[in-house]
């Protein structure tokens, strides 16, 4: 992690995008020499910055780092609840698990895991989640909640229509999100939602949230078994995001849903962000629970989260869980 002087000239050089910031400012802020901001400067640029200097006038910052970088993330968040935590790691197995590992240990909530890689990410069902790519984000948040287990049914549903918003507002693109936890454009895959959380009979002890997103992969880079059901913010937006912006807005979005969904305060805005980025009503589908398939047209959800399934014989059914795909309506 970059020392208090580095972070320092960060915070300096980013308080005044685009403009000159002198070495001899520098300096006399954090009480070194010239030769001593040029030492910092230089690990800086080890961890992928660029920076424009010249005579007189100073420095500016050219160029950022593609990959995560905990300590600019955390400069660009707006949103930053007291006791809020962020771990940024290289490498790890699961954010999840390792949120889930931070849990135990008694880390103080909330908290937020982000990883450049993951080596066992996952999502629903513990299928395997591509995520050996750096330019992507992995990210789980940790919570201790004071919330019933019974209203936990839509969390996932309400994280889920927050980070379409998100997106939509920061890239300039149209999510939609395919019940319960995908997110989609044009019918390929950007990004999936996992939760978790340890339940006692009557309250929730932890909860983590996890999200998986492709944000700057390139086409090229899936997997065989991916290249057609995959799909990148960049290939949408047809140019590469700033991952660590991103991921400061993504955080912030997250910790104020998440406390709107606490509060309560979710319920008044939740079926409208629904029906804007909702790809199933009045799709034709079919649905997988357990061993069972279930055809029909959705209609919608519930208050309670559970997906409305219109079958052949006009009845409606409910479904709480399952697996959707979308089939051509019959004829």
């Amino acid at each position: 992690m970059p020392s208090t002087a580095e972070h320092t000239i960060l915070r300096e050089l980013l308080a005044h995008p685009g403009r000159w910031v002198s070495g001899t400012a520098l300096a006399g802020k954090l009480g070194v020499s010239r030769v001593a901001v040029w030492q910092h400067m230089e690990k800086l640029r080890a961890a992928g910055f660029g920076f424009e200097a010249q005579r007189a006038r100073g420095y500016r910052i050219a160029a950022r780092p593609a990959a995560l970088f905990a300590p600019l993330i955390e400069l660009e968040q707006r949103v930053r609840p007291r006791g809020f935590s962020l771990l940024v790691l290289d490498t790890v197995d699961s954010t999840n698990d390792e949120a889930a590992r931070q849990l135990a240990a008694g880390r103080a909530t909330p908290f937020a895991v982000l990883a450049r890689r993951q080596t066992r990410g996952r999502g629903r069902f513990g299928r395997t989640w591509h995520s050996d790519s750096s330019a992507n984000l992995y990210a789980s948040f940790a919570f201790r909640p004071r919330v019933e287990p019974e209203r936990m049914q839509t969390f996932t549903l309400w994280m889920g229509v927050n980070v379409c918003a998100l997106l939509e507002k920061f890239a300039g693109v149209s999510p939609g999100i395919k019940w319960p936890n995908d997110i989609l454009f044009d019918g390929r895959k950007a990004g999936g939602m996992l939760t978790e959380a340890r339940i006692d009979a009557d309250r929730i002890r932890d909860l983590v949230f996890g999200l998986g997103l492709n944000v700057n992969s390139p086409a090229a880079g899936w997997p065989a078994d991916l290249a057609r059901r995959a799909v990148s913010l960049a290939e949408v937006t047809g140019a590469p995001l700033d991952l660590n912006r991103l991921a400061a807005a993504l955080v912030g979005r997250v910790l104020l849903a998440f406390q709107t969904f606490a509060d309560g305060e979710h319920r008044d805005t939740f079926a409208d962000l629904w029906h804007r980025h909702d790809l199933l009503r009045g799709k034709h589908v079919a649905l997988l629970e357990g061993g069972r398939r279930h055809a029909g047209t959705v209609t919608g959800l519930d208050d309670e989260g559970a997906l409305l399934l219109r079958a052949t014989d006009g009845k409606t059914h409910r479904f709480r869980a399952g697996e959707v795909t979308l089939e051509k309506a019959a004829s």
